[in-house]
């Protein structure tokens, strides 16, 4: 189609004006990457100008289309986007780039800067992400929309690099998108041919088209990244796409225009002062002012705001009529998005009675999560190829497949590292609670996404189940040993340990009621199971730990903790030492986490500061100085396990009540 000179100045200028925010934001922290943004700004442009539906006045609206930059290195080229076509991103903060309290930091970062879905950097988190977030989208469209009504239905579109491509993540997630169909996903290759330690020659020559089409992927190319009408007819063709994700090759210069082009060193650094100005000269730039936005470019980007709000009006009037042909389905869908639970919907959570064969902590949770699943339609997730194994499927609950895309378990096949950032992907799109599923020794594979989750508040539930060395004869290739700990230290992610099947349950309350990621760790073995008429369960784990017995009345003579499987010998240690004269507490503790946030009264009840605290936990026992004080001692693990029938495992390594009862007279001069 041939356009005007006028509409090509325009877009030029338009193209030049984010390239230049970017490149004097970068110069001016002193600090930045300014290579994918100059390389980069003209598909960018073409995405957010031509392609994307969504409202800077809204960046919330449930009905846009999402992009993630999974090259977040780049973020001051989105950062000049999101300020040019109208959210609430002022030029000062561009001005402010990676500078302590602004609202653009080194990386994008969710919740901070408007108009940001996900927070990326970690390379290959964002692509994967993506794919959760069409998974999402179809899910919820499959629920929610009824003929002439598609209240969901928008597209996600991602601008991905040679380094995201390399991530090992990538490849997961690729791979499930494809088997998967997802036909909203559509990606743009960043494909510069550059990576940090020079040319991609010398590590990634494969044919990526090649090998996206070997996943399922539709795959087109542009060989100018600079040409705006070929990446515009490519992203419409995708968009036309009904059965596959869609990722297209479009051939760019990083640090186009620069001195440094087409170099590593136009990646992670500022240009400088003298190829700024050379830039700036060879792409026909004012050298002055910096953040030069001519008036010309700026109406052009502020249509947006004119454009997101007709389409959101045009949407607020189907979801209105939608609402009164379908009232109780409308509501679901708020309730869904708004992230509140249903009331009631704890109303049938299980109490499990008293027993001394006991249960599973695993099985218990699989009891659970199928009670609250009747009463939680967007309650979603699977396991890495172990549901049978972590109890995870959810019953009549269907699979969510290319066909059926309102199934609510899904098959994420061997790929730990792709569930846990599809997970948070799910989250981050909104309207459903995802889940995932795999052995505590596999958490080492999820660990970036967990992290990010934690940095972005997402409400994932990670469920570990095989926590310890009582899962036996797999040996220590499956035995944690450092991952309770390791968990541990990730801020803001809550890590519960529950000790039987009421705890369980406890711990799915508290996991559904918190704003932010939580990890349930489970046992393979059976454990007998508290009374919990007799004792405050539910409440004592919301609160991180609590009293379960104490023999005799008085002050106790010392203080026995434990987590989980390991509660069922201070229990027992606790009732011989009190044969003996005497008088010990045994405190279960779930959650360091939930514990930590009680007021310092309810702690010091818990754990007096005058007495003799010893602690049993079958894992590393780094970091439990805390809650042992001084004349304190800890009972763990500072070595692999072993291959043996668990129980055998267990008492081999000393995790016992007979050890413990011993360690506990010994701690009290008694021995």
């Amino acid at each position: 189609m041939k356009i005007s000179d006028s509409k090509v100045n325009i877009d030029q200028l338009c193209v030049n004006t984010i390239r230049f925010l970017a490149v004097d934001a970068v110069e001016k922290a002193r600090s930045g990457h300014p290579g994918l943004p100059l390389g980069a700004a003209s598909m960018a442009y073409v995405l957010y100008d031509r392609i994307m539906r969504f409202n800077p006045g809204n960046p919330g609206w449930s009905d846009r289309d999402r992009f993630i930059l999974s090259a977040g290195h780049g973020c001051a080229l989105q950062y000049a986007l999101l300020h040019l076509t109208g959210y609430d991103l002022p030029l000062e903060e561009i001005k402010r780039f990676r500078q302590l309290g602004s609202m653009t930091p080194g990386h994008p970062e969710f919740g901070l800067t408007p108009g940001i879905e996900v927070t990326t950097g970690p390379l290959g988190q964002g692509f994967a992400m993506g794919v959760g977030m069409a998974m999402a989208e179809r899910f919820l469209a499959a629920r929610y929309n009824r003929p002439r009504y598609p209240i969901i239905d928008h597209r996600t579109y991602a601008v991905v690099s040679d380094g995201d491509l390399m991530e090992g993540i990538s490849s997961e997630a690729a791979s499930l998108a494809g088997h998967l169909g997802l036909s909203k996903l559509i990606y743009l290759y960043d494909d510069n041919g550059i990576s940090i330690d020079g040319s991609t020659d010398i590590t990634f020559t494969e044919d990526v088209g090649k090998r996206f089409e070997a996943y399922g992927w539709r795959v087109d190319r542009v060989a100018d990244g600079n040409d705006l009408e070929a990446i515009e007819a490519a992203l419409l063709k995708a968009r036309a796409e009904a059965a596959r994700p869609s990722l297209i090759l479009v051939k760019t210069h990083i640090g186009f225009g620069s001195p440094k082009q087409d170099t590593s060193s136009a990646h992670g650094e500022p240009l400088g002062g003298e190829a700024v100005r050379k830039t700036k000269e060879n792409l026909g730039w004012p050298l002055e002012p910096p953040f030069y936005i001519p008036d010309e470019a700026l109406s052009h980007f502020r249509k947006a705001i004119l454009r997101g709000r007709q389409h959101e009006a045009q949407w607020n009037q189907m979801f209105e009529n939608y609402r009164r042909e379908y009232p109780d389905l409308a509501a679901e869908f708020e309730r869904a998005l708004g992230r509140d639970l249903p009331a009631g919907w704890d109303a049938d959570l299980p109490r499990f009675k008293a027993e001394s064969g006991g249960m599973a902590t695993r099985d218990a949770s699989g009891k659970v999560m199928n009670t609250m699943a009747v009463n939680l339609p967007t309650f979603l997730g699977g396991s890495a190829d172990l549901a049978a194994s972590t109890k995870t499927d959810l019953k009549n609950a269907g699979d969510y497949t290319r066909t059926n895309p309102s199934g609510r378990n899904i098959r994420y096949g061997v790929r730990e590292h792709a569930m846990g950032a599809v997970s948070n992907g799910m989250y981050q799109h909104g309207g459903v609670i995802p889940f995932t599923g795999t052995f505590l020794v596999f958490s080492d594979y999820m660990r970036p996404a967990i992290r990010l989750a934690a940095v972005m508040h997402a409400h994932v539930i990670f469920i570990f189940t095989h926590d310890s060395l009582g899962l036996g004869e797999d040996g220590p290739t499956h035995q944690p040993i450092g991952h309770l700990m390791s968990l541990r230290v990730i801020p803001g992610l809550v890590v519960l340990r529950p000790a039987d099947a009421n705890e369980t349950s406890a711990a799915w309350q508290v996991a559904m009621t918190r704003r932010g990621p939580v990890a349930l760790v489970l046992s393979r073995q059976k454990l007998p199971i508290i009374d919990f008429e007799k004792i405050p369960v539910f409440d004592g784990v919301s609160k991180g730990a609590y009293v379960l017995s104490e023999a005799g009345g008085g002050k106790p003579d010392i203080v026995l903790i434990a987590t989980g499987s390991e509660v069922q010998l201070i229990l027992a240690a606790r009732e011989a030492l009190a044969k003996e004269g005497i008088n010990a507490r045994a405190v279960s503790m779930p959650s360091w986490e939930l514990f930590d946030e009680q007021p310092s009264q309810y702690r010091q009840s818990i754990l007096p500061a005058a007495i003799p605290r010893l602690a049993i936990e079958a894992a590393s026992p780094m970091g439990w100085h805390k809650y042992i004080g001084e004349r304190g001692d800890i009972i763990g693990i500072n070595r692999f396990g072993a291959s043996a029938p668990g129980d055998e495992v267990m008492r081999e390594f000393g995790f016992t009540a007979e050890h413990l009862i011993e360690r506990a007279k010994l701690l009290l001069g008694k021995d």
